[in-house]
């Protein structure tokens, strides 16, 4: 299972966990719920900006959103540097991460 849908599908199970529909996920993150299911689903990343706040909305930290089991710690590491490789977004990235460090 690629890096895409481990995060769509944790995501999922943490939303739904907090019996939380999608429509409310989308409101708190500022998005369409399209988007939502497209991330959810495993078809879209969300960007940097979108990641923090789905974090923040499940009460979450950032990384707690890639603990998955079925990928090794090294791919998924791999995978996660190469997804971002826009500058904004890894600033953006690192920023939020000394905020709540």
């Amino acid at each position: 299972m690629s890096l895409k849908c481990n995060l769509g599908k944790r995501i999922q199970d943490l939303r739904k966990n907090r019996k939380m529909t999608q429509d409310q996920l989308a409101e708190i993150v500022g998005i369409d719920t399209k988007n939502i299911s497209k991330i959810e689903n495993g078809r879209n990343y969300p960007t940097a900006e979108n990641l923090n706040a789905i974090a923040n909305a499940l009460e979450v930290d950032v990384y707690e959103l890639f603990v998955f089991n079925e990928i090794p710690y090294e791919e998924m590491k791999s995978e996660i540097i190469n997804s971002l490789n826009n500058e904004k977004n890894i600033i953006y990235l690192y920023k939020s991460l000394k905020l709540t460090s």
